[in-house]
């Protein structure tokens, strides 16, 4: 129970305003969101050893960059769209470089994807309260 009341609020900083904090306490936590995305990512692409080598520290720069862009655009919401999009174009080719065209089109989707399962687990604990089972494994998401 611990281990997923640990995990669950991991996954509380998922979500953009929370990402967006300053260095400090919460960087180790962003840094665990972020190996945790990563990794999530990684085995839905099915990448290689290789591969995984390759695209580990290009995700972790992005990453960085993307919490950065929602940090500095907080308070309007399109610039910060715009940002997160213009992020993604920059970073595109550097994944399709690594792990070529499909499954790098793909890492957007994916990290969407996990932000998205993430919410819904959250939302889930939220309406069943703290000591409740939730119904859907959180092994799911990892």
């Amino acid at each position: 129970m611990k281990k997923l009341l640990f995990i669950l609020n991991l996954l509380l900083v998922t979500s953009a305003p929370l990402l967006a904090q300053e260095e400090g306490d919460d960087s180790e936590v962003g840094d665990k969101v972020r190996d945790k995305m990563s990794e999530y990512i990684q085995k839905r692409l099915l990448l290689s050893k290789d591969e995984t080598e390759k695209f580990t520290p290009v995700f972790t720069k992005y990453f960085r960059d993307w919490v950065q862009a929602i940090k500095d655009n907080r308070g309007d919401k399109l610039v910060m769209q715009q940002k997160i999009v213009e992020l993604r174009l920059r970073y595109r080719p550097q994944f399709i470089g690594i792990i070529g065209d499909k499954r790098g089109g793909l890492v957007f989707a994916h990290q969407d994807r996990f932000i998205q399962e993430i919410r819904q687990l959250r939302q889930e604990r939220l309406r069943n309260g703290p000591n409740r089972p939730l119904k859907r494994r959180v092994n799911s998401v990892f």
